[in-house]
């Protein structure tokens, strides 16, 4: 299970994961990320509570950094140790902007 909680100012969106991001998942949190995405520069991540992100959800933070790279930023914030040993062995540590 995922929960996501959503907030906006201005030009930034802060969407913060709670639970799994796996394959069951992942298509509703494209689908928010989409739904959030225009009309942004910013876009911010809060990881703090997420437990577990798999293949599926690694996919939709890609597309969303590669949407973000075309209009904004995008920065991943309270990433875990069990989640960010999973950045650093998919090489995500490299891609995303990383903040704790």
């Amino acid at each position: 299970m995922l929960t996501i909680n959503k907030s906006s100012e201005n030009n930034k969106a802060v969407l913060s994961l709670a639970g799994r991001l796996d394959t069951v998942t992942a298509p509703d949190f494209d689908k928010t990320v989409r739904e959030v995405i225009p009309g942004i520069t910013e876009l911010e991540l809060d990881l703090k509570k997420l437990e577990y992100i798999s293949s599926a959800g690694l996919r939709v933070l890609l597309t969303a950094q590669k949407i973000m790279n075309t209009q904004g930023t995008m920065s991943v914030c309270n990433v875990n140790e069990t989640v960010m040993e999973i950045f650093d062995v998919t090489g995500f540590s490299d891609i995303l902007t990383i903040k704790n």
